[in-house]
C-alpha cells in the first residue's frame, strides 16, 4: 500500500491539473472520491473515459449539486475527508454550498485545495484561459521555440507541472501543518503562480547576464551546440546535453572531433557553425547506429523516442516506467518509495459508478442513499 494509505480525498470533478493531482494522490494511497455532475451519468464523452488516464484510481459517485440533498451529502463525505480538491472558477464553490467556510464549519481541520488558472485574486481571475495563456503571462512560452516562433510545450508546464503538481504538494504541506495544529486553511494554486515558480532558475541566470531575453540563442533552449538535437540518417533524431566540459569531451571523441583546431565550447558566437557541423555528422549514421556508439556513457545521450516507442525502452522496462493498466499501456506511480509503494488502484471511472458502493464505504447510510436516489439528489 502506498505511503498516503488511510488519507481520504474528495474531488469535485473538474479537468486538467485538478484531476492530475488526484491521481497523484490516488497513486500513492490515498482514497480519492470522484464527485461527478448527475448530469453526465450515461453521456457520451468527447474522449472516452477509458482513455482519460489522469482519472485513474478513484471510484465516481455522481451527485446533483444543485440538489439541497445533493449538496447536504458532500458535506457529510467532507466530515470524513482530510482534503478536498476542486477547479472551478472563483466563487462557483460558494454559491453552491460547498464553498471554504461551508467546508470547514463541517471539518475544522479540512485541507482546501483550489486549483485555478489565475488564482483566487486578480484582475484576470475569471477570465478563461489555457496553459498556454498562463505560461505566455509568465515568460515562459517566450522562452521556448524557435528565434522566429515560441512554440507551446503541449500543456505541460501549467497545467500538470504548475498546477497539478504544485496542488498536489501545497495539499500536503498544509496537511502537516494541520497534524500539528489541527486546523485546516485553503491552498490557492493558481497554474501562473506555479509555472512562474518553475522559471525561477531561468529567471536568475537572466539577472546574472547567464541567459539571453531570446529564444534559440541561449545554452538550453536550442542555442548552443552541445545541449541540442539532431538529426540522424534515417530522420530520426537523438538528443545531446554535453554541458560540463568532461562531457564534451567525449561527445568530440565519440564524433571524430577531438584532435580538431575547434573554438572553445562556451563561445557563443561560434556555436551556429558548431551546429552545423555536428548536425553534418550525425546525419552519416542512424539513430540506432548512434546510439551504440553513445547511449549509457557520461556523453549525456538519448536517443528521442516517439510516445509508441518509449515503453519499449530497456530502461524503461527495467524499472516498470510505464505499466499496462485495464489493456492500457500508461505510466505508473512516480515517485518511488522503498516500503511502502504506489500503485494504480483501478482504471477511470464513468460517472456514478461506484456512487452506492463509495456512499456506503464513506459512513453513508442505506436508508439515507435509497432516498437520495429517490429525490435525484445522487444517480449512477
Amino acid at each position: 500500500m502506498g505511503p498516503l494509505t488511510g488519507m481520504k480525498v474528495v474531488e469535485i470533478a473538474s479537468i486538467g491539473p485538478g484531476p492530475m493531482c488526484a491521481m497523484l494522490l490516488s497513486d500513492l494511497g490515498a482514497d480519492v472520491l470522484r464527485i461527478d455532475r448527475a448530469a453526465e451519468v450515461g453521456a457520451s464523452p468527447r474522449v472516452p473515459h477509458e482513455y482519460m488516464l489522469h482519472n485513474r484510481g478513484r471510484r465516481s459517485v455522481a451527485v446533483d449539486l444543485k440538489n439541497p440533498d445533493g449538496v447536504e451529502t458532500v458535506l457529510k463525505l467532507i466530515e470524513g475527508a482530510d482534503a478536498l480538491v476542486e477547479g472551478m472558477r472563483p466563487g462557483v464553490t460558494e454559491r453552491l454550498g460547498i464553498g471554504p467556510e461551508d467546508c470547514f464549519a463541517r471539518n475544522p481541520k479540512l485541507v482546501y485545495g483550489r486549483m485555478t488558472g489565475w488564482g483566487q485574486e486578480g484582475p484576470m481571475k475569471m477570465a478563461a484561459a489555457h496553459d498556454i495563456n498562463y505560461i505566455a503571462l509568465t515568460g515562459a512560452l517566450h522562452a521556448i521555440g524557435t528565434p522566429e516562433a515560441p512554440i507551446p510545450p503541449l500543456n505541460l508546464v501549467a497545467d500538470f507541472g504548475g498546477g497539478g503538481i504544485y496542488l498536489a504538494f501545497g495539499i500536503m504541506s498544509a496537511l502537516w501543518e494541520a497534524s500539528r495544529t489541527g486546523k485546516g486553511q485553503v491552498v490557492d494554486a493558481a497554474m501562473i503562480d506555479g509555472a512562474s515558480s518553475l522559471m525561477a532558475a531561468c529567471y536568475g541566470y537572466l539577472a546574472g547576464g547567464f541567459h539571453r531575453d531570446e529564444r534559440g540563442v541561449n545554452r538550453l533552449d536550442g542555442g548552443s551546440h552541445h545541449y541540442n538535437v539532431y538529426k540522424t540518417s534515417d530522420g530520426k533524431f537523438v538528443s545531446i546535453g554535453s554541458n560540463e566540459p568532461h562531457f564534451y569531451a567525449m561527445l568530440l571523441d565519440a564524433l571524430g572531433l577531438s584532435g580538431e583546431d575547434l573554438p572553445a565550447q562556451g563561445d557563443e558566437s561560434k556555436w551556429p557553425e558548431m551546429k552545423q557541423r555536428i548536425g553534418a555528422i550525425f546525419l552519416t549514421k542512424t539513430r540506432d547506429e548512434w546510439c551504440a556508439i553513445m547511449e549509457g556513457t557520461d556523453i549525456c545521450f538519448a536517443p528521442v523516442l516517439s510516445m509508441g516507442e518509449a515503453p519499449g525502452h530497456p530502461h524503461n522496462v527495467a524499472r516498470e516506467t510505464f505499466v499496462t493498466n485495464a489493456g492500457i499501456v500508461q505510466p505508473g506511480p512516480a515517485p518511488r518509495f522503498s516500503r511502502t509503494p504506489g500503485k494504480i488502484q483501478r482504471p477511470p471511472s464513468t460517472p456514478g459508478q461506484h456512487t452506492d458502493e463509495a456512499l456506503a464505504d464513506w459512513g453513508i447510510s442505506a436508508d439515507r442513499i435509497a432516498a437520495l436516489r429517490k429525490s435525484g439528489a445522487v444517480a449512477g
